[in-house]
């Protein structure tokens, strides 16, 4: 519940009534003190929906506004490692884009690093503040057109940032042929006593094969390319930059074309139960590819060739992943009710049936717009 805001140390805290809350909040104080900000620091108040970092907006007595995170260090073990992948990356981009506004400015502590550690072992990191909007759904083509244009940018702007210098922040966290070993033990460990009338699956690890073999090109990946995480401008609607590079990581362009499709150009949400809603939505299909395509001129002609199979093997892979975690108890996703998970799995799988059941088209479309970028 939340209670009035009162002055900590002279700046205004809004606070919950619970104890993590308050002691996370009699933290930022002297954590802000850390940055190189402009001006002094006069209110603070918790900011966003996020569910993973604790994130503040701090605003100074000179109009400045900064956003500051204390990072999650039970999804982030090595938080030093996320920010260095960060720091190097961004640092990257800022020296090649044409506008300040297409990267996410991070602010060095005052020990020359991106990120403050504190008393407690807690790190943090703060940002200038990006002033616009963010979409959980597209409110029209042009937005799902503009997120691609962002993602398709960004992979283009790193295409010669050398990928393998960078913290896998998450080992393995789309091989999937690890993803099924996984899978395959919670099926026979059946913590939870749900592995009846759970199928097995062929394994899909053709991306990370070709990866290995060098067929693919390793690359700077986001791996977390839903819309959400695109910042739109609010007068323009035209995407201004990309967020949330906590799990940017070497790997396969494919992942990130194929997690945009997997969610955005799906004719249902990701956990329906009528799986007669569920299929792959063309239009928005070509739309995307579209948008991506015009973005990122450095894909190979094998990427361009297998863009279809990045969004079949992503939307495998979670199907996987929500498998596993039903059978393990629900102890990764997040679940509404018991069956959450079996039912995000089932829907998942019918699209990845109807991609198949449209692949000739998810091809053609493939091939149409990349003729039209020679």
């Amino acid at each position: 519940m939340r209670i009035p805001i009162r002055l900590y140390g002279g700046i205004a805290w809004e606070k919950r009534e619970d104890d993590t809350a308050l002691k996370t909040a009699h933290r930022v104080e002297p954590a802000i003190t850390h940055f190189a900000i402009s001006g002094a620091p006069i209110t603070c108040e918790k900011y966003g929906h996020g569910h993973i970092n604790c994130t503040y907006q701090v605003k100074t007595d000179d109009g400045h506004a900064y956003i500051l995170q204390r990072i999650n260090r039970y999804v982030f073990a090595d938080p030093k490692a996320v920010m260095e992948n960060v720091g190097a990356v961004t640092q990257y981009l800022r020296e090649r884009a044409e506008d300040p506004h297409e990267v996410l400015n991070f602010i060095p502590a005052d020990t020359g690093v991106y990120y403050h550690i504190d008393e407690a072992g807690e790190y943090w990191r703060c940002y200038e503040f990006a002033d616009g909007i963010c979409l959980e759904a597209p409110e029209s083509d042009t937005d799902f057109y503009e997120s691609a244009i962002a993602f398709g940018r960004f992979q283009e702007m790193l295409r010669e940032f050398p990928a393998e210098t960078l913290h896998e922040t998450i080992p393995l966290f789309h091989n999937t042929t690890n993803r099924y070993r996984i899978f395959r033990k919670a099926l026979q460990d059946d913590l939870a006593g749900r592995a009846a009338g759970v199928p097995d699956e062929q394994e899909a690890g053709t991306l990370c094969s070709l990866l290995d073999s060098g067929e693919l090109p390793l690359r700077v990946t986001h791996n977390d390319t839903k819309l959400n995480n695109v910042l739109f401008d609010r007068r323009t609607r035209k995407a201004l930059c990309v967020l949330d590079l906590d799990t940017v990581m070497p790997g396969s362009s494919l992942y990130d074309y194929g997690d945009s499709i997997r969610f955005g150009a799906a004719t249902a949400a990701e956990d329906e139960k009528d799986l007669s809603k569920m299929g792959i939505n063309l239009h928005l299909f070509q739309v995307y590819t579209a948008g991506y395509l015009a973005a990122c001129k450095s894909l190979t002609p094998k990427e361009l060739e297998l863009l279809p199979l990045g969004a079949k093997i992503i939307t495998l892979e979670l199907a996987v992943r929500f498998l596993t975690d039903y059978l393990d108890g629900d102890r990764y996703f997040r679940v509404a009710y018991p069956e959450h998970n079996l039912v995000r799995a089932r829907a998942q799988m019918k699209l990845v049936a109807d991609m198949e059941a449209h692949w000739d088209e998810m091809q053609a479309i493939v091939a149409e717009e990349a003729a039209k970028r020679n």
